[in-house]
């Protein structure tokens, strides 16, 4: 049987990986992250990359660690509220930001995947987003242009992976995952359980088409806010 399956994720996303590229990350937050991808990312030294995300991580975590190495040049995301060095370099011109409303982002991901080169949507319209991007008017109501994102790597985290590459995921950590697998030209999995026999087609969330490399999963799952409810008092 054939398997896209490599003990190595740092070689193989080093073999794929170069200066200015796009890479799209899936995640929310640090649920669903591909955490052992984004360190092989990081220690492969590319430079000048475009990220395009949900969001940074948080300082020392997820994708955040690009950030300290000095690695990225520029981001898409929705929400970049929990990360301080994020807001520093960005105060600092060292980081150009395309913020983008997180239903844009999704949509613009699934459309990349799909082939759709743009689309219209009302999201944004008036405000800052709007600028510089043409606008129509749809049965009364203004939208604007969105293109479509495509990167040259995708990098997402899945919960059962298969040697031909098909996925699943499991409960919150599906988030951005599954659109940002089909959105990259060349798609690396990380995956917590690697099937030695092919997943059922009916369970399966992301076709094999679409993943070129599937990695083990380093196993770490961070917290971003870790909330307790108060001991009460005996």
């Amino acid at each position: 049987m054939a398997t896209k399956v490599v003990a190595d994720a740092e070689e193989a996303l080093a073999s794929q990986v170069r200066d200015g590229m796009i890479i799209a990350v899936g995640g929310f937050g640090l649920s669903g992250i591909p955490n052992r991808l984004i360190a092989a990312l990081r220690d492969s030294g590319a430079k000048d990359l475009t990220i395009v995300s949900n969001n940074m991580g948080v300082d020392g975590k997820g994708l955040g660690i690009l950030l300290e190495n000095n690695q990225v040049s520029k981001v898409l995301a929705s929400y970049v509220g929990e990360n301080k060095l994020f807001a520093q370099q960005f105060l600092n011109n060292e980081l150009e930001v395309e913020f983008v409303p997180q239903g844009t982002l999704a949509e613009r991901l699934r459309a990349g995947g799909a082939g759709i080169p743009a689309f219209y949507t009302p999201t944004g319209v008036g405000t800052p987003v709007a600028e510089g991007k043409p606008v129509m008017n749809f049965d009364g109501r203004d939208a604007i242009l969105e293109r479509g994102i495509v990167a040259d790597i995708s990098l997402v985290r899945a919960y059962e992976a298969d040697p031909e590459g098909n996925l699943r995921y499991r409960m919150t950590s599906r988030n951005f995952n599954p659109l940002v697998a089909t959105a990259g030209r060349i798609t690396f999995a990380e995956a917590e359980i690697i099937h030695d026999e092919y997943l059922d087609p009916s369970r399966i969330d992301t076709p094999g088409i679409f993943v070129q490399h599937v990695v083990e999963t380093d196993g770490v799952k961070d917290i971003e806010q870790r909330t307790v409810r108060v001991r009460e008092e005996a």
